[in-house]
């Protein structure tokens, strides 16, 4: 397998295997040593490459121990420290790190609740552990521009010099996109008051930023749907349907009522995500073959995204429950029961085209 997809099938079994997962040990067992063995290429049960329960004095503190130390050409390399999954990985978790990279050789340190795995160099001073990481890897949410830099890390082709000089770059960029997408989710004051200055001239009145708090989530989610557009232009061959004004997302659509009576919230309440639009965006594509893509609607609900025809509660296109660990599209047959099909990616949506036009011919 490729790294990539190693990566993936070992976020698939977290994904399956998380909610019975309650402990430490079974969060090393289960989800860090297969990192270690498949994505990192180390054999844990060769203590001359991993060594668990790895001891190094630190002053007067004795015989404490660090969980796994990852050799490399008779050198410790890398420091790991894990905590159970259920619990969020905190820079509080990583006393122990901080005290054992002084002391050992290693220069990456990776603190982990088998889910997320941060790592950490000493940019900030040499031989001190810094205390935000350069790398940040969510197996619930992976950013594939960072698979090759962690693959640097991999037993085969480790690079330690070219990982530690990417790390200053891959800190800051990783910190600014986090923050990005802090503010997309929930835009801040001074975030809606650096781009209303952008396009008012007017005083910053309370109105003026009640106003315009609004209208920065409403271009947020505008802007989001357009690069979504772009991509899938791009991934589809530019198909023959424009991206004008008349097919493209509706904003209302975004926070519009739920199809079921029972998911009635309001507006405010509901989070549409970039993977939901996408997912919408994938099966509009698909069934634009049977019908003008302006008839494909979406709304989003509590628990699940519709896909609709004619934006019609009777007319159920597909539902995109993506507000769980594991993902799943529901397909409708003709008496309009749906049945979920567990998805790992939103490529696997296209699996389902026959089904999804079948759905639509059904309507027309």
């Amino acid at each position: 397998m490729e790294f990539a997809e190693k990566l993936s099938a070992l976020a698939a079994k977290v994904r399956q295997q998380r909610d019975v997962i309650q402990t430490e040990e079974a969060t090393k067992n289960a989800f860090v040593m297969p990192f270690i063995s498949t994505i990192l290429g180390y054999d844990v049960f060769n203590p001359m490459e991993v060594v668990p329960e790895f001891i190094a004095d630190v002053g007067l503190k004795k015989g404490e121990k660090i969980d796994y130390a990852i050799v490399k050409d008779g050198e410790v390399q890398m420091l790991i420290e894990c905590k159970k999954s259920t619990e969020p990985v905190k820079i509080e978790h990583a006393s122990q790190l901080f005290r054992y990279f002084a002391v050992t050789n290693a220069r990456i340190a990776i603190l982990t609740n088998g889910e997320v795995y941060q790592f950490f160099t000493d940019l900030d001073a040499p031989n001190r552990m810094d205390a935000k990481p350069f790398l940040v890897l969510d197996l619930n949410d992976i950013d594939q521009s960072l698979i090759p830099e962690l693959q640097k890390l991999s037993k085969d082709v480790f690079d330690l010099d070219s990982i530690i000089s990417a790390a200053g770059e891959l800190k800051y960029i990783g910190e600014l996109k986090r923050t990005l997408a802090a503010q997309f989710k929930e835009p801040e004051d001074e975030w809606v008051k650096f781009l209303t200055a952008r396009v008012y001239s007017g005083p910053y009145t309370q109105k003026v930023r009640e106003q315009f708090t609004a209208l920065v989530s409403k271009a947020t989610k505008q802007f989001l749907n357009d690069q979504v557009n772009e991509r899938l232009k791009k991934a589809l061959g530019n198909p023959g349907f424009p991206q004008t004004e008349e097919t493209s997302v509706p904003t209302a659509a975004v926070t519009s009522a739920p199809v079921a009576e029972a998911d009635l919230a309001e507006a405010d309440e509901l989070e549409t995500t970039l993977e939901e639009i996408e997912g919408y965006q994938i099966v509009r594509a698909i069934v634009c073959s049977e019908v003008k893509p302006a008839r494909v609607a979406q709304r989003d609900a509590k628990s699940y995204f519709a896909v609709l025809l004619d934006d019609n509660n009777r007319k159920p296109i597909a539902r995109l429950h993506f507000n769980r660990m594991q993902k799943y599209i529901g397909i409708f047959n003709d008496s309009k029961e749906e049945t979920r099909v567990p998805i790992n990616s939103l490529e696997e949506i296209y699996e389902h085209t026959e089904a999804l036009r079948a759905t639509v011919k059904s309507y027309l």
